[in-house]
């Protein structure tokens, strides 16, 4: 049952603490200030921490906790994690600089993708889960996974491998199977699956390699490679591999373009190549 994620380097990690959560407490304040009746709020959640990943812990918790196992157990669970699973708080960190990066709605800052995004907390959930996979705690895997699944509507099996640097935007219907690996710097709309075909066990689900665009609604079926930098059109349903900066669409998808975004993930352009070179 152990698996290893690919994670980002610890100076990484420690690099990115030491600037991100000055400014998310500073920002909490000055959200306080304006908006008073988030004060108690912020003050739980932001302003009370010692550190992002304490913050976090309780943060997840308290959006997962099932009536009969506790908010503070689960964010008890949650503490030890961090505390012991390698690279998980700074894979956090790099998550959510991803969002600042990519998302036009982050611009006024990283408080609100901390605080609201839940394809942000499905995948630290997930990492958590991975974390307790690893260790042979199947149970309280699939407990994990399970919690996701009902209150965020994201469903990620507690085996499958992300890296550091990935954006789950609004997350609603995601799906990612047990064998599945989504490398670095992956960016993942709603409704898209990571699935197999329903026929074959062992290894069957996709592996995403870094730097690739997933498009909303896109499936993607079986043990296939998405090359690096690619990008799959939203809607598609993939079957085959897809070359590295390829640009796939269709129903069954094929090649269309080839990207002229060298990470198309980055870039976030979901736009697709007509026959005269034009895009859509």
């Amino acid at each position: 049952m152990q698996h290893a994620s690919p994670q980002p380097s610890p100076s990484k990690g420690e690099a990115a603490e030491a600037s991100l959560w000055p400014g998310l407490q500073d920002q909490a304040r000055r959200t306080t200030a304006a908006e008073p009746l988030l004060g108690g709020f912020l003050h739980a959640t932001i302003l009370s921490r010692a550190s992002l990943g304490e913050a976090l812990g309780a943060l997840l918790a308290e959006r997962l906790a099932d009536p009969l196992f506790g908010t503070e157990r689960l964010a008890r669970l949650i503490a030890e994690a961090l505390a012991n699973g390698p690279g998980i708080e700074a894979a956090a960190q790099a998550d959510l600089r991803a969002i600042g990066a990519r998302d036009p709605a982050a611009a006024c800052g990283l408080l609100t993708p901390f605080l609201y995004y839940k394809g942000y907390h499905a995948l630290q959930a997930h990492r958590v889960a991975h974390w307790l996979w690893g260790q042979g705690r199947a149970p309280l895997a699939y407990f994990l996974q399970a919690r996701v699944a009902r209150t965020l509507a994201i469903d990620i099996h507690p085996a499958a491998r992300f890296g550091h640097g990935v954006f789950i935007d609004h997350g609603t219907g995601v799906v990612v199977g047990e064998t599945a690996v989504v490398g670095n710097d992956v960016s993942i709309l709603q409704g898209v699956t990571l699935g197999g075909t329903g026929k074959e066990a062992g290894d069957r689900h996709p592996k995403v390699r870094d730097g690739v665009l997933l498009g909303a609604g896109a499936k993607i079926l079986g043990n296939v490679v998405i090359g690096r930098g690619a990008k799959v059109g939203a809607g598609s349903v993939v079957l085959r591999d897809v070359p590295p900066c390829a640009t796939v669409a269709g129903i069954p998808a094929k090649v269309v373009g080839w990207c002229s975004d060298a990470v198309p993930a980055l870039a976030m352009n979901h736009a697709l190549p007509l026959e005269d070179g034009a895009s859509r």
